[in-house]
This record gives C-alpha cells, structure tokens and sequence, in this order.
C-alpha cells in the first residue's frame, strides 16, 4: 500500500485550488509525480463560496462536496494500491 504523506496531501490540495480557481464546478483530473509514483485525483466537485466576513470582498472557498473522485497511484505504470482519504485532503485545502 502507499502511503500519502502531509506533503502530498498538501501538494494535491494546491494543485486542486489551482485547477478549481474561481470555479462553482469542477471536473477534471489533478496530476503529480512523488518520486517515481504517478498521482492522479479525478473528480467531479460543487464548490462554494463566500465573502462574507473578507474585508476585501473576496470571495474564499467555504466548502467542497465531491460528487464523485477517484485517485490513483501508479509505480512504473503499474498500479498500486493507496491510503487516499478526500476528507484528509479538505483539512489542508481549505
């Protein structure tokens, strides 16, 4: 099994923001490399968003519902088996 790290949570999580940026829908697929493991999130998100309280008036992302997500991790093209949790990737995401 492979195990995802803080690191990579972290990664995936700002990769994602980069995708989403000021979408209130998403669907596409986040990919990075740790090492020489492939990491791929596909999914389809709803993101929502509010100003209230940003002095600024910047709308921030208050939540995301996944409709659907998958990640996979591939070694040399094979793949394996991971620890992935959606929910552990919110907490550094938002």
């Amino acid at each position: 099994m492979y195990e995802i790290s803080s690191s990579l949570y972290l990664e995936v999580a700002e990769r994602l923001a980069e995708a989403i940026r000021s979408k209130c829908f998403f669907s596409g697929v986040v990919t990075l490399h740790d090492g020489d493991v492939e990491c791929r999130l596909c999914c389809t998100l709803i993101i929502s968003r509010s100003n209230e309280n940003e002095p600024s008036g910047v709308e921030r992302i208050t939540s995301i519902v996944p409709v659907w997500w998958d990640f996979k991790t591939e070694v040399f093209g094979e793949s394996v088996c991971n620890d992935f949790s959606f929910k552990t990737m919110l907490t550094y995401f938002l």
